[in-house]
């Protein structure tokens, strides 16, 4: 330990490191998704649904809800998650802090 009494081996932060690297915009924007994906999932699930019936009940195809449902896809719309909410029975909160 220095004098001042830090561990001189503890670098930055993760969340600085993302920043230094670039990436937290990134990063937060795959959890975000991930979150979203896995929540929805679990919502379809607790209504014992597929993702054909989830699909059917949102009037839209089974490949854009497989895409939603894919953690990995950050192209789905808000209207498209709006919609998931709202035959889902939940609401979606979006925040800006």
């Amino acid at each position: 330990m220095s004098s001042k009494g830090k561990n001189k081996y503890i670098g930055s932060s993760f969340d600085s490191w993302l920043e230094e690297e670039g990436i937290q915009e990134d990063v937060d924007r795959a959890v975000a998704k991930q979150l979203l994906a896995s929540k929805i999932e679990k919502a379809k699930k607790r209504k014992g649904w597929s993702k054909a019936k989830l699909a059917e009940r949102m009037a839209t195809s089974k490949t854009a809800v497989e895409r939603m449902l894919d953690p990995e896809y950050q192209g789905v719309t808000l209207k498209t998650l709006f919609k998931a909410a709202h035959v889902l029975d939940k609401t979606l909160h979006i925040d800006l802090r």
